[in-house]
């Protein structure tokens, strides 16, 4: 499979609006100098710089499966912008996130995925769960859905708890095909009955040329391990991401097993 030719959009803040209060991680809904309004998810928060990296690695591998992912963008937050707020907890974020941070196309209008109330096809609901345990994506649950609707179809968001294990230290890596016991409490495993087939699918969309030119989209900055140059720490990513892959075949019957538990 040929490696996709990949690129991210690069914007700079205008306008910072309103923080979004959501969790620890305070991103902000800002506009841009192209016009359009954004999510903006801060390197100064929370995780940091990791879950920026997990935010773009796994909203670019769902946009490789088909999924609906809002357009991501680097964006450039300048240090003016921590100069006039008010709220000294934000104010801070914002001086601590001077520089090259990332975004989500904001969908004006959306509502959150209610389980209760939105349907969800079989295939799509067994292509996320596939996702979410290709990339050990702990964060989409009952209690914190991170889909939206939007013009009545389903949109992710939100991937920055995902690859967890790379907070783990060195090594980190090797973790490829650990178990993912978290997966039991995904949202939408009960809807998952088309595993085998989500499977198949991905494997025709996603190869070790495609993993590697996503995270190749990182940017060098976002890359601080102390001892490991960035192309080293990208290498991890790829390491991790292909190995998984290739064992992908443990995952789904984990999945399908937890799911038989459920129904």
């Amino acid at each position: 499979m040929p490696a996709p030719t990949l690129a991210l959009r690069t914007v700079d803040v205008t306008r910072y609006i309103i923080p979004l209060r959501e969790g620890g991680s305070l991103p902000a809904l800002v506009e841009a100098y192209d016009g359009f309004m954004y999510v903006v998810k801060f390197r100064g928060a929370g995780q940091g710089l990791k879950a920026l990296i997990a935010e773009l690695i796994v909203g670019e591998i769902a946009r490789q499966l088909g999924l609906r992912m809002p357009e991501l963008v680097f964006i450039n937050l300048s240090e003016a912008f921590g100069r006039t707020e008010p709220d000294e907890e934000i104010q801070d974020l914002l001086r601590f996130s001077t520089g090259l941070n990332l975004a989500l196309h904001f969908l004006a209008g959306a509502v959150t995925f209610d389980p209760i109330i939105n349907d969800v096809d079989a295939r799509l609901a067994s292509l996320i769960v596939w996702l979410d345990c290709l990339t050990l994506n702990v964060d989409r649950t009952a209690r914190n859905t991170n889909m939206l609707m939007w013009h009545r179809e389903l949109w992710l968001i939100d991937h920055g708890a995902a690859l967890y294990v790379h907070h783990s230290g060195a090594g980190w890596a090797s973790k490829a095909t650990r178990p993912f016991p978290q997966l039991k409490d995904h949202v939408l495993l009960p809807r998952a009955t088309e595993l085998a087939w989500a499977d198949a699918e991905a494997h025709a969309r996603l190869s070790s040329e495609v993993l590697t030119a996503i995270v190749a989209l990182v940017p060098d900055e976002w890359l601080q391990e102390p001892d490991l140059s960035p192309e080293e720490q990208r290498a991890q990513y790829v390491e991790f991401l292909t190995t998984r892959l290739a064992a992908s075949s443990s995952f789904v019957q984990e999945a399908q097993s937890a799911r038989n538990a459920l129904v």
